[in-house]
């Protein structure tokens, strides 16, 4: 057709017939190149060119299509070779494995640890003491390290809780305490209960309920006998752990606090009190009496004296224990007897003295 462009390559003008379909080129002088879009640009005018696959994808690397020079000739990456035109490749592999074996199969053990080795991370294999110990790469084997002399610590039941335990005269005590402990067998505490730890504190507070259960609310509060309670709970919950075969030693029970429940504390405070202020007035009864045993003793003591005096001399020791009661008795009264003839027999001299001291005061001057 006339004024038409043909979509083939070809125009609708000229003498001869234009050829259409997608294989037809353009003419010896004409046009703007193919207008096929499955075929390459580019190429000697007049020359046909196929429009297979092959054409499509020539160009065309792994990555995309090449740019300009990045033909089969151009650059690519490349690892170096070796003399002779081998890889390195193997080489760099060889490598890496032979340090991943070494990194994953030596391993050194601490003084004062011990390590567990298990199959694929599950089933148990060995147990490596202190030193450098050689085992299968990871993840064939899987080495779990432990310091089984680290000495550990747990606080029952806490700085902020109350932890309530009936005493053997039916009475509560508020009793916190730490229990000290340490691993013995890495294997056995690993592998032979679900969770150690756990069964460590629920021994250690039955073992320590039933030894205070066994003493009196005094004993637990004043430390009589909180020696004995710790020696009696860390025997108990030894001998327990030992039979459960736990891998676990018990180096100490302590006792930090013993303290009345809170709700009753300020009757306990009370009964304290009152406790206090009997043993102050037996200690000064016992004071009192301790004086007055003293004194009989001295007395006795000195009677002992006088008799022995007495044996030696009886009239003159006799005389002598007269004037002296007699002197005692006569110094505390007032009246005077005096018996010779010619004497009045009463001097009242007590009252005669007090009279010359009234007559010596001066008057009182007395006001206008």
């Amino acid at each position: 057709m006339a004024g038409k462009k043909n979509p083939w390559g070809g125009s609708g003008k000229g003498d001869g017939p234009a050829e259409d379909g997608p294989d037809a080129d353009r003419g010896a002088g004409g046009g703007d190149g193919p207008r096929n879009p499955w075929l390459p640009g580019g190429g000697e005018p007049g020359k046909r060119r196929s429009a297979s696959i092959e054409d499509i994808f020539k160009n065309r690397g792994p990555e995309g299509p090449r740019r300009a020079g990045g033909g089969p000739g151009g650059p690519t990456f490349r690892l170096p070779e070796r003399p002779g035109g081998k890889s390195w490749l193997p080489i760099i592999i060889g490598a890496v494995a032979a340090l991943w074996i070494a990194l994953s199969s030596v391993h050194f053990v601490q003084p004062g640890e011990q390590a567990v080795v298990t199959w694929l991370g599950g089933k148990y294999s060995d147990t490596l003491d202190p030193g450098t110990n050689f085992t299968a790469p990871w993840p064939i084997n899987l080495v779990q390290k432990e310091n089984v002399t680290k000495i550990r610590s747990e606080e029952i039941p806490g700085s902020s809780t109350e932890k309530l335990i009936l005493t053997g005269d039916q009475n509560l005590v508020d009793l916190s305490y730490v229990i000290r402990w340490n691993i013995s067998d890495l294997t056995l505490y690993q592998y032979q209960l679900s969770d150690p730890r756990n069964a460590l504190l629920e021994i250690g507070e039955a073992a320590m309920r039933a030894a205070v259960a066994r003493k009196r609310l005094d004993t637990v509060l004043t430390g009589e006998g909180r020696a004995e309670i710790e020696q009696t709970v860390r025997e108990r919950m030894q001998a327990r752990l030992d039979a459960y075969r736990s891998g676990i030693i018990v180096q100490g029970v302590e006792i930090n606090k013993t303290d009345p429940p809170s709700r009753v504390e300020e009757a306990f405070k009370d009964v304290s009190s009152a406790q206090q202020d009997a043993d102050a007035a037996v200690n000064r009864a016992q004071a009192i009496a301790q004086q007055v045993l003293a004194r009989a003793q001295g007395d006795a003591s000195e009677f002992n004296n006088i008799y022995e005096e007495y044996r030696l001399a009886p009239e003159v020791t006799r005389r002598r224990l007269y004037y002296e009661t007699m002197e005692a008795v006569l110094s505390k009264t007032d009246k005077t007897i005096v018996e010779a003839d010619g004497v009045t027999p009463y001097l009242p001299l007590p009252e005669l003295q007090r009279r010359s001291q009234s007559a010596a005061k001066p008057a009182a001057p007395r006001g206008e």
